[in-house]
């Protein structure tokens, strides 16, 4: 949901209390998102604890996890789910934070939707980002977005990400992803 009376700072979000929400700013609107329960942090969960075995093997950078502020620059303030940051971003100088990250992943849900997969999706696009996952768990599927696509490549079975083409890729296996996700 978007508070747009007025244009807001980084800075301005920053100074709100949580009150069991997520604040963010994107092109000076603010967005405000309940905190994710249950499956959302399931997926959450199980697509970080994957990418953190790779990013660590492949010494590609640093995991991270909301809340954490991301300044993509601009003014920008995002709380992405999940996202990889390339190892130049470290932890002792300046924190994951610090840079644009090379990964961002977004787990949407009803409240989310929209801003996931436009405000933002537009924010790191422009900030450069070189892949956003959008993941729907409803329709067990990824969007992949990439820097000046008009639309997203869709996968629902092996969803791959290769930041480094001289390295196997990371490969997710979405059927037994939602399955857990789903699994009471």
């Amino acid at each position: 949901m978007s508070q747009s009376a007025k244009r807001w700072t980084r800075d301005e979000a920053a100074a709100l209390s949580d009150g069991g929400c997520r604040y963010e700013v994107v092109d000076g609107e603010l967005l405000v998102s309940p905190t994710p329960h249950g499956r959302h942090q399931r997926a959450v969960v199980d697509i970080e604890a994957q990418l953190e075995r790779y990013v660590r093997h492949f010494q590609l950078g640093y995991t991270g996890t909301a809340p954490v502020d991301l300044d993509l620059g601009s003014g920008q303030l995002v709380q992405p789910d999940l996202f990889v940051s390339p190892l130049k971003a470290s932890p002792t100088e300046g924190g994951p934070d610090s840079a644009i990250p090379i990964l961002i992943i977004e787990v949407i849900s009803p409240s989310t939707a929209h801003a996931d997969r436009f405000d933002k999706r537009h924010c790191y696009q422009r900030a450069g980002v070189p892949t956003y996952w959008i993941v729907h768990l409803e329709g067990r599927l990824v969007e992949v977005w990439r820097p000046g696509m008009l639309h997203p490549d869709i996968v629902d079975q092996q969803l791959e990400w290769r930041p480094d083409p001289a390295i196997p890729p990371l490969a997710i296996d979405l059927p037994r992803l939602f399955h857990e996700v789903w699994a009471e």
